[in-house]
């Protein structure tokens, strides 16, 4: 009886093992013919199509940051009016094109057209062709390469934006991040190699766990145009002001060293500084860097589908992917993750909402100052304390995920703005009573966006106007040119937006 009992349970187990080897193999079978190449891909191939002939799984990943149905406490995909939701800005901005059109960033799939619609890129007449470089194009999408290799590198950053709009039609994908023969993640965009330079640092001898970052560092960061580089003078040159390191501060010293400011203020006449994304900045000093988490684990984390194992290319706020992105690491159970974030979020959000508040009345201060008769050396120390603090504000608020990756810091970036800011509004009050004016400077009412746009002096109407001319004539003369090239050229050109 026992032998045949033993006999039923050894047969069980062969037959069991047997499965699983079964599946072993043809797991390893649909890995091995996973990757089976179906087009040869040309080195600058920007169509994102054409690589998901290769890499279906990543491709089809991928189209889903079309997908505009995620909302966050402080982000996610869905179209948000940051002006509307926040009217300091508009104050903050007066004078900078910010002030006239802000959303909160969609997914890469829509880079193309959320640069095309925005105000900001609107230009006289509706023609795009205003104050905008061309260089403002430079992370939009993988035909910026493509152009970088074929026309060089200063002349895709010469001339107007509107000039190379019928030649970047493909939004952010493959050919921004890989190397078209090996697959290999790749530096793309030539501001990042040089930064690395400037700081005596070789990109080259970055890890690929280094890689999963850096790739991203290519665009979520601070940076501004140089016009004055030898050889290139006039071109908006892209330039990463990494010299004297990468901290706030740093960064200050960097550009009050050569005199760079990338706005007059319409009401103080402040010399400002416009933080864009420093999202890399902010996330090395945190504690996930600190522990060698890169930016794919989290926003791009691994997936297995069949038998393969591979990025997700649904590039996202983890909050919408907590088990795969956060979860793998944390073991606490999901809304207790999320509450954490936004427990992160709602405190410094409160700091800089604040910070806010003070730089609006500093502002306005400022120019009740300049009303009364100050002088340009009566101004001078308010105007680089006003410069300095909004900076601080800028590069915590603009960094975007800045309050989780790296609250210490921009707990400290933010104190710092307070302080300075406080002091150069007793500088002002002290101003103001040297000039015979003794009483609060009134504050306009700015209770929305329209009426802070209003009491800034921009004429939205107009602005709009011109932006849907822009949009009626000039963009469809875009992608019929994308088309005929296509036609023309297959392969080796462009492709309308997927």
């Amino acid at each position: 009886m026992k032998n045949r009992v033993l006999f039923i349970v050894t047969v069980v187990v062969v037959f069991l093992l047997g499965l699983l080897a079964s599946s072993i193999v043809n797991r390893k079978n649909e890995a091995k013919y996973k990757y089976v190449p179906q087009v040869d891909i040309g080195e600058n191939e920007p169509r994102n199509s054409e690589w998901g002939k290769n890499y279906p799984a990543e491709y089809q990943s991928f189209l889903q940051t079309a997908d505009t149905s995620f909302v966050s406490y402080q982000g996610g995909s869905a179209m948000r009016d940051m002006l509307e939701e926040d009217t300091n800005l508009v104050v903050l901005w007066a004078g900078y094109g910010f002030s006239k059109d802000y959303n909160q960033g969609r997914g890469h799939q829509h880079a193309i057209e959320d640069i095309q619609n925005i105000l900001r890129t609107g230009g006289p007449k509706g023609k795009g062709d205003g104050p905008m470089p061309a260089t403002c194009w430079t992370c939009k999408g993988p035909d910026v390469p493509r152009l970088m290799n074929e026309k060089g590198v200063a002349e895709f950053y010469a001339g107007k934006w509107a000039d190379k709009g019928e030649e970047i039609v493909n939004p952010i994908g493959c050919a921004d991040c890989h190397d078209s023969e090996t697959m290999k993640l790749t530096i793309t965009r030539p501001a990042l190699v040089e930064a690395f330079d400037a700081m005596g640092k070789d990109i080259n001898n970055a890890t690929h766990q280094e890689m999963r970052s850096l790739v991203c560092a290519q665009c979520h960061v601070e940076y501004y145009f140089d016009k004055d580089l030898p050889g290139k003078e006039g071109v908006p040159y892209l330039k990463f002001p990494w010299d004297n390191g990468m901290t706030v501060e740093a960064m200050e010293r960097y550009y009050d060293s050569i005199g760079f400011k990338d706005w007059t203020h319409k009401l103080s006449r402040a010399p400002m500084l416009k933080a864009q994304h420093p999202g890399y900045e902010t996330y090395v000093t945190g504690v996930h860097a600190d522990r060698g988490v890169s930016c794919a684990d989290c926003h791009m984390p691994y997936k297995s589908e069949g038998g393969q194992k591979f990025t997700d290319h649904h590039i996202q706020s983890p909050l919408n992917n907590v088990s795969n992105a956060c979860q793998v690491c944390h073991r606490e159970d999901a809304d207790k993750l999320k509450l954490n974030v936004y427990e992160r979020q709602m405190k410094t959000a409160e700091n800089r909402l604040k910070l806010e508040r003070f730089l609006v009345k500093a502002h306005v201060e400022a120019k009740k100052a300049w009303d009364l008769g100050a002088t340009e050396e009566q101004m001078e120390d308010i105007l680089m304390d006003i410069r300095h603090a909004q900076w601080r504000w800028d590069y915590a608020a603009a960094s975007h995920g800045a309050s989780f990756h790296s609250p210490v810091e921009t707990a400290r970036v933010l104190g710092s703005g307070f302080t300075i800011i406080q002091e150069g509004r007793v500088k002002l009050a002290r101003l103001l009573a040297e000039l015979g004016y003794n009483e609060p400077v009134d504050m306009p009412d700015i209770s929305s966006k329209e009426k802070a746009q209003e009491y800034i002096g921009l004429d939205m109407d107009a602005l709009r106007k011109e932006k849907e001319e822009f949009k009626e004539n000039l963009i469809p003369k875009w992608l019929e040119a994308a088309k005929e090239r296509e036609s023309k050229y297959g392969t080796k050109s462009v492709s309308l937006n997927e």
